[in-house]
């Protein structure tokens, strides 16, 4: 794959949650690619202030709460009126939501931690393929995560939001396939984030010895992912869940270095 494949020179791409983690690194490297980016998120001083970093030319913010659709199709017109076209959607906006022992749960928690990591997904996904299909070209990317694969990564409204974002991905990447419009998703791992806040240090250094990758997954981990499918380099890419997570999903080592250990211990002792 040659490096000009990644290029977003000439394209219009919309982050949410760019004000931020995965998507303010997202953002700075789809610039870096060439690409113009809509900045879409509810922290209007950071929106704006990234907005100075990289450059007017480059780089326009709009506020954009997630929960309501209107503020995610006025962030996708936005990209239009301003910059001329839209060509990506990184619907990434998210937090970690409500959390609870499952016979504990409230209700309305699990409903606006849907809304958020889910809904918000729908939204973006349905408002850009209006413009995409129309121009049959584009390409939209998904945040979803590894507690949507698998059990333990996550709480119960987080995985369950999760997992439903990589199925919106499957069904709506068939439906959008012949209009020429591709959806994926990401699901990152441990990716130290202000989605962790004040535990992003601890995080880090645990992580280090948790998956076989020694060490925390980095916004732009992710941010090189979200690239390369909202680039023409994964054109024959479509309804994909692409796991960024160091190898977390695919096993722990200090768990298998314990298993190791103690079937060396069975043996000997045999």
């Amino acid at each position: 794959m040659v490096e000009s494949d990644r290029s977003l020179d000439g394209k219009v791409a919309v982050v949410t949650g760019a004000a931020s983690g995965i998507g303010e690194g997202s953002a700075r490297r789809f610039v870096e690619a060439g690409a113009r980016v809509v900045l879409a998120d509810i922290d209007d001083d950071a929106g704006q202030a990234l907005v100075e970093d990289l450059g007017s030319d480059a780089a326009s913010y709009i506020h954009t709460d997630v929960t309501v659709e209107e503020d995610v199709a006025n962030a996708v017109a936005h990209a239009s009126t301003h910059f001329g076209r839209l060509d990506a959607v990184f619907n990434n906006a998210g937090a970690g939501g409500a959390s609870a022992p499952i016979e504990e749960f409230p209700i309305d928690g699990w409903e606006r931690t849907l809304t958020l990591l889910l809904t918000s997904v729908a939204s973006g996904v349905k408002h850009a393929a209006a413009v995409m299909k129309a121009q049959r070209h584009g390409s939209i990317v998904n945040t979803a995560s590894v507690a949507g694969l698998q059990a333990g990564f996550g709480g119960h409204a987080y995985s369950a939001a999760k997992a439903a974002v990589i199925q919106l991905t499957k069904t709506t990447a068939m439906e959008l396939a012949p209009a020429n419009v591709r959806v994926n998703c990401i699901c990152p791992g441990g990716i130290t984030t202000s989605i962790f806040r004040r535990e992003a240090d601890s995080l880090a250094d645990g992580l280090s010895g948790l998956q076989p990758i020694p060490r925390a997954g980095q916004p732009n981990d992710v941010a090189e992912a979200a690239l390369w499918l909202a680039s023409d380099a994964s054109a024959f890419v479509t309804g994909h869940a692409l796991v960024v997570d160091g190898g977390l999903t695919v096993g722990q080592p200090g768990r298998l270095r314990d298993a190791v250990a103690g079937a060396t211990l069975l043996d000997a002792s045999q």
